[in-house]
């Protein structure tokens, strides 16, 4: 498929972070963007805002004429009647992957895999090799503070992209570098057991080109090695961080691999994990000859993604932190980062569990990854694609977790029950729509202090 030929492209489901940054891409090549979502959001109406037509209704009526290429989202429902429209006409449809695939054949590109870090790891990774003058274009899972947006545009052969296991997405790329941060279970929806998850990041990793290079975590092991495999990690493996501490605020750490060191690297991000995403970022902008110094003034510089341990306000009394996490192994990483950071402060949390078959694969995790709080306010289930799980809720972790102070809440009464309270630290949770929640908490504790 010519790509260059397009000239309509049409997004189904153009609100999604990763949709909405092919949009943009194929906006950049002058082409005209429609698309639909369920729901306008800030990013949709930026999107409005840079020239691209959206509508909130399920209408073929709305679709406009002549479109040459339709992407869509599997988390789109199968009985979407602007889907299955386009499905019975001779227009080229494609999973959002797909084009991801297309987009990278004739170009090189670095590809980032794992249940985990992902868009940390690719933000960071973009913005040192754009720090080192070492042009790209990145697809990007957030929104990027250094950049405002999930795409940076670039005009070098190198791509930077997330490779997104659900779905087996990943497995339409072929990357010259990929990266695999972590292979925790999660879509056992679609996997059906770690063993299934574990094979398709074999296969992902079988599909590096030759003479391309796997950075694969120390620790984690494929079910076949790679053709190229390096390790990366904290205090372990070829390329790795040592000596990590906590300095004014900073992570600091020295940098190690089979070329040298770079010592004393000063990082704006918290926690030991994204020391270690940063680790791995590093080891492949090596690759490409960043500098020492380029890499030193990336990291120092490097705002960090929106939601992902973004911290949203500070007063004499409260910190208040909004993170993506939604999966147990994140969990316990957002909140390990926020005592590292706020030793001997009380730390709470509003948790949205995301997903009924997450909830319910992995209750356990959840409940023990949120007895690491001081307090827990615990949302309803945002179900996304899901129809209900008969006896799947909420209560199914409150009921499994240890610590005393908890409760359930609703989005309804979220405010009222805050409110009256004091916090010290503050995270709000979750990758459904608890970031619609932000705003009116960051009003109160700016505003009621």
């Amino acid at each position: 498929m010519n790509l260059q030929a397009i000239q309509k492209v049409y997004f189904i489901g153009i609100g999604g972070i990763g949709m909405s940054a092919l949009a943009r891409y194929f906006r950049g090549l002058g082409c005209e963007i429609h698309g639909y979502d369920k729901t306008e959001t800030t990013l949709t109406k930026t999107l409005v805002a840079e020239g691209m037509y959206i509508h909130y209704t399920d209408d073929v009526s709305l679709i406009p004429e002549k479109v040459d290429l339709v992407v869509y989202t599997p988390a789109v429902p199968k009985d979407h009647g602007e889907l299955n429209y386009f499905f019975a006409s001779n227009i080229p449809v494609k999973k959002r992957s797909e084009v991801l695939g297309l987009i990278s054949q004739n170009r090189r590109m670095i590809a980032v895999a794992g249940t985990h870090g992902k868009t940390t790891t690719s933000t960071i990774l973009t913005h040192l090799l754009r720090v080192a003058e070492i042009d790209c274009t990145a697809f990007l899972g957030g929104i990027a503070q250094n950049y405002a947006s999930n795409f940076v545009a670039g005009q070098s052969e190198w791509v930077v992209a997330e490779a997104d296991e659900y779905d087996r997405s990943f497995l339409q790329l072929y990357p010259d570098y990929a990266i695999i941060l972590s292979m925790d279970a999660d879509h056992l929806d679609i996997y059906g057991d770690h063993d299934q998850m574990a094979e398709g990041f074999t296969q992902f990793a079988a599909q590096i080109k030759p003479g391309g290079t796997l950075f694969l975590r120390d620790g984690l092991k494929l079910l076949r090695p790679a053709e190229t495999e390096k390790t990366f990690g904290l205090e372990r493996g070829e390329y790795r961080a040592e000596n990590i501490r906590v300095e004014d605020g900073y992570f600091v750490f020295d940098y190690v691999d089979t070329e040298g060191r770079i010592d004393a690297l000063r990082f704006t991000l918290p926690g030991r994990h994204n020391v270690e995403n940063a680790t791995a970022a590093i080891a492949i902008a090596r690759q490409l000859n960043a500098s020492p110094t380029a890499i030193r003034e990336a990291l120092q510089s490097f705002r960090g993604i929106k939601r992902r341990f973004e911290l949203v306000c500070r007063t004499a009394e409260t910190v208040f932190i909004d993170d993506y996490a939604h999966h147990p192994t994140e969990l316990q990483a957002a909140i390990a980062a926020a005592r590292e950071l706020h030793p001997g402060k009380k730390i709470s949390g509003v948790f949205q569990p995301h997903l009924y078959s997450r909830t319910r694969d992995f209750a356990d995790g959840f409940a023990a990854a949120l007895d690491e709080l001081d307090e827990l306010f615990l949302l309803d289930i945002y179900p996304a694609r899901e129809l209900p799980i008969a006896g799947v809720d909420s209560a199914m972790i409150l009921q499994r977790m240890q610590n005393p102070n908890r409760q359930l809440v609703t989005k309804a009464n979220l405010m009222s029950v805050l409110q009256p309270r004091r916090f010290e630290v503050l995270l709000t949770l979750g990758a459904g729509d608890i970031d619609t929640m932000v705003s009116p908490i960051k009003e109160w504790i700016t505003n009621d202090r």
